[in-house]
């Protein structure tokens, strides 16, 4: 019954989401010379910066957000996955998959400052405000989380079931949530103790990918892919309270506590927006096609856009599209 009340919402929003825009297209900023696959992004927010793993092309596009102009090319890296700028240090981190490294940058200069070697596959990153860490996800049969200090010098690791994919920090908490698709499980550690406190089964859906917190209301949103569910989870209990249908081969997925909406990017060629009428229902406010591969991006609250990478294929171009959050 609560998951058919989700549905009814669902199509209701379709319904209201054509009466208004939620997300404007801006703007797009092609990218010419990027080849493969494009992995994840990050920002520097105070300089207008935005940071794109280019996993497939080997490089790190780093663009002018706001004239769309390449400022420089990163080249020579295994297939770079997270990428995190830390505006304290103005170092920027880069995980890297093929070759299981972090490297760590100047942020002004883009000069090679430190790089730190994992066992396989280093693939998001984060940053522990608290602890005031830089968290690493890494490994392949195993994994773990790895803690840098703003140098790039491991402190500490918590080791995990298997490959990390996207993990979530409490800000006022010490908890972090960790998809484990492989083992189809969400792990929880705390950050404080180094300790792991559990695991949740993630059974309606399969590969567990993108995840977002909504810690006011102690909501978990995970992307799966088979099917295409974004299944959400009561932080306190641990226990799954909704489903709900989204865009397939999701990649990546972020939650707007202000306007309380999720929007969730799928590679199917269609970004999501959920509207949140309370902790357990969700309804579809627009979806608006993209392009085919179009999985990943990153949502910028304080620049107000959300950005999504569209990978070259065949006649199709390399590119970001921008749009306005509204």
């Amino acid at each position: 019954m609560k998951y058919a009340l989700v549905t009814l919402l669902l199509w209701t929003g379709a319904i209201h989401g054509q009466e208004r825009q939620v997300l404007a297209l801006l703007n797009r900023i092609d990218l010419p010379n990027v080849a493969g696959r494009i992995d994840h992004f990050g920002a520097d927010v105070a300089g207008d910066r935005l940071f794109v793993a280019a996993l497939g092309n080997h490089t790190v596009e780093v663009l002018d957000a706001k004239s769309g102009n390449r400022l420089h090319t990163i080249p020579d890296l295994a297939e770079p996955q997270g990428v995190y700028f830390d505006a304290a240090s103005k170092r920027l981190f880069v995980a890297c998959a093929k070759d299981g490294v972090v490297k760590v940058f100047d942020g002004g200069s883009f000069q090679l400052l430190e790089t730190v070697k994992f066992s396989a596959d280093a693939d998001n990153i984060r940053y522990d405000a608290r602890g005031r860490n830089v968290i690493v996800g890494y490994g392949a049969a195993t994994g773990a989380l790895a803690f840098l200090d703003t140098t790039g010098k491991k402190t500490s690791e918590i080791p995990l079931a298997g490959h990390p994919e996207s993990f979530q920090l409490e800000r006022t908490g010490s908890r972090v949530f960790v998809n484990v698709p492989d083992q189809k499980v969400i792990q929880v550690a705390d950050l404080a103790q180094n300790t792991l406190l559990g695991k949740w089964p993630v059974t309606s859906a399969t590969k567990n990918y993108p995840m977002a917190l909504d810690e006011n209301r102690q909501r978990l949103f995970v992307g799966c892919r088979t099917p295409p569910r974004m299944l959400v989870f009561d932080t306190g209990s641990g226990k799954q309270t909704a489903s709900v249908p989204i865009p397939g081969d999701t990649d990546d997925l972020f939650f707007d506590p202000t306007l309380r909406r999720v929007y969730v990017i799928g590679g199917e060629g269609y970004v999501d927006v959920l509207e949140q009428t309370d902790a357990d229902h969700y309804a579809r406010a627009a979806h608006i096609p993209t392009a085919p591969g179009a999985r990943t991006g990153l949502l910028v609250g304080d620049w107000g856009k959300l950005f999504v990478a569209v990978p070259r294929r065949a006649d199709q171009k390399a590119g970001i599209l921008v749009y306005e959050i509204r």
